[in-house]
């Protein structure tokens, strides 16, 4: 399987795209793939500071390794290096296409698109959920990783 380079997009980039970072990080090392994968952020809200302590507690709960980071902004050149820019929900696809302008490679989508049950995450920054956050980055990262090793033929 040819490297994969994703990148996860949500508002802040300290909940919900880190997380799904590290746990398709995980993932991705069991079964021996050597993709690329990274998250930043629509706002600048929150650049520089670190991973949020919720996103952390569930991260080391499931036992997935993460490393300090600091928050960072999409840049122009994301849309050229990476294969799918995946963001958590609907605004943040909105910030995406309004930021890049365009899509004509179709790289920009939604995580959860990849499950049965396409729908967005909700943010636990104001939810507090991060119970759920992490549930459903879960599955949608099983999802992905699970379409992008056995891609189903086009119609």
């Amino acid at each position: 399987m040819t490297m994969k380079k994703i990148l996860f997009v949500c508002h802040g980039n300290i909940c919900r795209s880190p997380m799904a970072e590290f746990v398709l990080k995980a993932l991705a090392a069991e079964r021996g793939l050597d993709w690329e994968i990274a998250s930043a952020a629509t706002s600048r809200e929150e650049l520089g500071n670190d991973i949020h302590p919720g996103t952390k507690a569930q991260l080391k709960a499931a036992g997935i390794p993460f490393s300090r980071r600091r928050a960072r902004q999409i840049t122009e050149r994301d849309y050229q290096d990476y294969d799918l820019l995946l963001g958590m929900d609907r605004y943040n696809l909105i910030n995406m296409k309004r930021f890049f302008g365009s899509d004509p490679e179709k790289k920009l989508g939604l995580l959860m698109d990849f499950t049965d049950a396409p729908r967005d995450i909700a943010d636990p920054w104001y939810s507090g959920d991060f119970d759920t956050t992490y549930r459903e980055i879960r599955d949608g990262c099983a999802a992905l990783l699970s379409r992008l090793n056995d891609p189903k033929p086009s119609p």
